[in-house]
């Protein structure tokens, strides 16, 4: 009888001990790692093309055009007292005008990683905080005084060419009987 009573002791143990470390390990918290930034909850501003004339030796050398895309938090741009649009291009002039960024005669060098994070620390210092997260670049141009020239005198002869072809008189239409 002793025998039967361990024996019914120790199955109790057994699944006494059983249940306490299932119900422990379906209580453990999963590790929740944070979805990356690009995913989720980030809304893309799409920037407008903007032209910025560079200014070297007192004249303009000529124009940089770019337009950018930013990553922010939707619910954080919405309670800006600036439209976003317009803080955007303010802080472009002034980075590229005021504290020029690009060397513009040495413009081999230009790093685009520091002007992409530049650009981003300028709009989140003016803001008060990290509201913009990630920018993305659609398009940069440097276009010369040089290069502005002779697209204009290409697009007048290409004008000039066509106005040229329309001037011949069409051909006379064949009678009808």
């Amino acid at each position: 009888m002793i025998k039967t009573l361990a024996i019914g002791i120790w199955i109790c143990a057994v699944a006494l001990g059983s249940v306490y470390f299932s119900v422990q390990i379906t209580n453990t918290k999963e590790s929740v790692e944070p979805e990356p930034a690009m995913f989720g909850g980030l809304e893309t501003i799409r920037g407008e093309v903007i032209s910025i004339p560079v200014i070297s030796t007192g004249a303009v050398q000529g124009y940089f055009l770019t337009r950018l895309s930013y990553t922010v938090d939707p619910l954080r741009t919405a309670k800006l007292s600036i439209p976003a649009d317009e803080l955007i291009t303010d802080v472009l002039y002034t980075a590229l005008v005021g504290e020029p960024v690009i060397d513009f005669p040495d413009i081999e060098v230009f790093d685009l990683e520091a002007f992409k994070t530049h650009i981003r620390d300028a709009l989140n210092e003016r803001v008060g905080e990290e509201l913009f997260h990630e920018v993305i670049v659609e398009q940069i141009d440097f276009l010369s005084k040089e290069d502005i020239r002779s697209n204009v005198q290409q697009g007048r002869s290409l004008k000039n060419n066509a106005s040229e072809s329309h001037s011949t008189p069409p051909a006379a239409a064949a009678p009808s009987n």
